[in-house]
């Protein structure tokens, strides 16, 4: 990659960061759009790594307020969820991963505006957990369904419980990849280059918390997704 493509790509992490860091989800939905049309290589196996390190830095900080029954159940469901993705990485092509990409953000962006909120019962977590786990291992975009499922919750409940369910399953996912062959050294090697955009984001959120309400973030990142999404999409379609 040029320099200004990496300038491109740091920025992409490192906003991304942060706004997972504020909300809870965000990494994949703002930065995998943008990875994706510079250096496809580093979807998902690269932004699974990076959220690893984010969300295992956002457990440490709000440990306390996790909802360890809820995530379980919703971890439960992400196993297969994981096996299912990393099925499908294989089979696809790396057009086929571009569009699905841009769909599951367009579908995140759509179901988080209009406010779709399910009650957080064993069978959605499960559920929820379940199409995590598969748009997360093939795309990195895992957000979403979990974002919905949790979208009653605010503040640190919201963002410490989606972090310890992404933490645990980010790792599952990773192991899938490694299986599979779609963790390369491509992926450990930029992951490694972009842990300081991540660092920078994880901090930068200790502000944008305090600054800008939980509303406000969800609005951008609704807007930078869908941004992302669309030009994906035409990329890989033209």
């Amino acid at each position: 990659m040029t320099g200004l493509e990496w300038l491109v790509v740091g920025v992409a992490i490192f906003t991304a960061s942060c706004l997972q860091s504020s909300i809870g989800f965000g990494m994949g939905m703002v930065a995998a759009p943008v990875l994706a049309i510079i250096d496809p290589r580093m979807v998902p196996g690269t932004i699974i790594l990076l959220a690893t390190a984010l969300t295992a830095l956002v457990v440490v900080r709000e440990r306390t307020s996790i909802d360890v029954r809820g995530a379980g159940w919703a971890l439960v469901g992400r196993v297969p969820g994981v096996i299912a993705g990393a099925a499908l990485l294989v089979v696809l092509p790396e057009r086929g991963v571009s569009i699905m990409l841009g769909a599951v953000v367009l579908f995140g962006v759509v179901a988080t505006a209009i406010g779709w909120s399910p009650t957080p019962r064993r069978g959605s977590l499960m559920t929820a957990g379940a199409a995590s786990g598969l748009l997360g291992t093939a795309t990195s975009i895992g957000g979403p369904p979990m974002a919905l499922i949790w979208s009653g919750s605010s503040g640190a409940a919201l963002r410490s419980t989606m972090s310890g369910f992404f933490l645990i399953g980010s790792l599952m996912s990773l192991a899938a990849l490694g299986v599979t062959g779609s963790l390369d050294a491509h992926s450990l090697a930029t992951g490694a280059l972009l842990l300081p955009a991540v660092a920078l984001g994880y901090m930068a959120s200790r502000w944008v918390n305090r600054v800008l309400d939980r509303r406000r973030l969800r609005w951008v990142s609704i807007v930078v997704s869908a941004g992302g999404a669309l030009v994906l999409l035409v990329d890989a379609v033209v």
